[in-house]
């Protein structure tokens, strides 16, 4: 009981401190914490990192390319998300102290090696961009540009570095509200040949004036995704899939309100009433179809963890619709998708070890050490893998061994603990499965169907309505989390995920009334495999933006997005999985509970 006591309340800390962070880490601070100036006070710049414009998941650190560098190079300290995120903040070239005009300001004058010029030509092929944060405001801009007008061998294409940046400041009495940067494109070193060239880097800074408050300082960015254009798509895609939701319900509601009626009117009368065992043949598998499924752990694990993934996806939209998410708020979403992870895990565990035990299962600490790898297992060999892939490029995604240890921590003192108690609490918590039917001794035999009934064909047409239901809104999601392209509009996103899961039960219910009405009573695994296949329509569509959208490239950038975005479709499809088979698990009882199974 010590022992117990002493757990509970260390894992009690350890959630405090997590929350506590999470708080802290939502808010993003800078050096000077209240943002307040006086004129010539230094303000914070941070050079973030460097890479490809078209590939966001290949970032390296500012200085690796061979920029001038202060004297000395201060590291900011990172939180938990921004790490995730890939930031690497150092102190950037630039003094950019408050109400200060400076003209043509020179960073440093130096001579470019071959070496130097070989590394700059290969970024600027590349498109790289860079990235800085100026009082937590970002910066962005291309180092250089590549003239391939007009010229048909690769081989003459000029390259040009930008050696002058303008930087345009705006503040509101004592606190900066926007900055922007553009590079002059006059102003250029020539790398069009490999070889030495002297370089001077300098910059420019003009202060105006504004009026518009230090609270709304991020409105530019939300009203760059709220744009009439966009928000006309937007709102096509949510009339597309409302449409697709009335056509499934009214669909829905005539197998309900005329076959099932006239079936249960058949079903009231006397035997010679029953003569058409191909329309009402559900009734005849009365005896099987609450027969427990094959493999009932791992089908109680899948149950958990996409229960608990569920959870998480509604507890994230929750944190979005009240504005935690907002444009460069650096690594929230990360922070939140682990802390949040890390503290439902007791839902995974309680779902999964009570539906166990109602299906009858003994072993349950096996069922729960599955629950606990099911989704966890792949997530963490692809993330092994690809930190070997970014470590190997030298990437800022590769994650430091601190960082690792700290989420290691978390999955053994948060993780773990509560998805243990949570199987402890489903175990006392254990209940009988209440079938309307009685079950058979033994199993009634499937009559042979056509190829159209078999599992795959069937996940097929489940996955395609919930699929077109959400597919527009897919490309802007993929834009942002793969692209340059900021999405705050998570009102909308959070309607079209409501839809997602209304369109998911419904065409799941469809599916499992057909089955049964063809005497197929193997439902159970058929509605979670019926519900969850939109995650592999998902999949398909990442092929098809990866090829035909976007401009990625290169080993790291392809393994990262295909890596990831196979954990992320695993984790759709044992959460609409859940979805589907909890739905169907409530027609069928209610179907079964409405006529006299003798």
């Amino acid at each position: 009981m010590v022992m117990a006591a002493v757990s509970a309340q260390a894992i009690m800390a350890v959630l405090s401190v997590l929350t506590s962070t999470f708080l802290f880490i939502t808010t993003v601070q800078s050096d000077a914490s209240d943002h307040r100036y006086k004129a010539g006070d230094p303000v914070p710049l941070y050079a973030n990192k460097v890479g490809p414009f078209h590939n966001p998941s290949e970032t390296y650190r500012y200085f690796d390319l061979p920029f001038c560098a202060p004297d000395h190079v201060k590291e900011k300290k990172e939180d938990l998300g921004e790490v995730l995120n890939g930031d690497r903040l150092v102190s950037g070239p630039y003094a950019l102290d408050f109400l200060i005009n400076k003209d043509s300001e020179v960073v440093c004058r130096r001579r470019l090696t071959k070496k130097e010029v070989s590394i700059f030509r290969r970024a600027v092929d590349k498109d790289y961009y860079f990235q800085m944060y100026y009082d937590d405001l970002p910066i962005w801009g291309l180092i250089g540009r590549v003239e391939r007008e007009g010229i048909d061998d690769p081989k003459d294409y000029k390259f040009y570095l930008y050696k002058h940046t303008h930087f345009d400041i705006h503040y509101n009495t004592d606190r900066v509200i926007e900055i922007n940067a553009r590079t002059d494109p006059r102003a250029v070193i020539d790398l069009t040949e490999i070889k030495e060239v002297d370089a001077e880097f300098t910059y420019t800074v003009k202060w105006k004036e504004t009026d518009i408050p230090f609270e709304n300082r991020m409105d530019k960015f939300f009203q760059a995704s709220s744009l009439p254009h966009h928000l006309e798509i937007h709102w096509f895609s949510i009339i597309n899939s409302c449409v697709t939701v009335l056509l499934l319900t009214a669909f829905l509601a005539t197998i309900l309100l005329r076959v099932l009626k006239n079936d249960f009117i058949k079903y009231a009368r006397d035997e010679e009433a029953v003569d058409d065992q191909e329309e009402t043949g559900w009734k005849y598998i009365h005896g099987d179809v609450f027969r427990f499924p094959k493999h009932k752990s791992l089908f109680s694990a899948a149950l958990g963890c996409g229960t608990q993934l569920f959870t998480l996806a509604v507890f994230i939209f929750m944190l979005a619709l009240v504005g935690v998410f907002y444009p460069y708020n650096r690594g929230s979403l990360f922070t939140a998708l682990l802390v949040i992870y890390a503290l439902t895990s007791g839902i995974a565990g309680y779902t999964a070890t009570s539906f166990y035990f109602m299906l009858e299962g003994t072993n349950w600490v096996r069922n729960l050490l599955l629950t606990g790898c099911l989704f966890c297992g792949p997530l963490v060999i692809t993330f092994c893998f690809l930190n070997s892939v970014a470590i190997a490029y030298s990437s800022t995604a590769a994650l430091p061994f601190g960082t690792i240890m700290v989420i290691v921590l978390i999955w053994s003192l948060v993780t773990s603990p509560l998805l243990v108690l949570g199987g402890i609490a489903g175990k006392n918590s254990r209940t009988e499965f209440h079938a309307p039917c009685r079950t058979t001794k033994y199993p009634r035999e499937i009559p042979e169907l056509p190829w159209y009934r078999w599992t795959a064909p069937q996940m097929g047409m489940a996955g395609f309505l919930p699929f077109s239901a959400i597919y527009i809104e897919l490309y802007y999601i993929f834009a942002s989390v793969w692209g340059h392209k900021i999405y705050t509009i998570y009102s909308i996103l959070f309607i079209v995920f409501i839809i997602l899961l209304i369109v998911t039960a419904f065409i799941t219910i469809a599916l499992t009334y057909f089955q049964l009405a063809a005497e197929d009573h193997e439902w159970w695994w058929r509605s979670f495999l019926c519900g969850g296949s939109t995650g592999i329509f998902i999949y398909a569509y990442c092929l098809y933006y990866y090829y035909a959208r976007s401009d990625m490239s290169g080993f790291m950038q392809t393994s990262f997005f295909f890596g990831y975005m196979a954990c992320i479709c695993y984790g759709f499809f044992l959460m609409l999985g859940a979805v589907g088979f909890r739905a169907a698990l409530v027609f069928v009882r209610h179907i079964y509970r409405s006529i006299k199974c003798e």
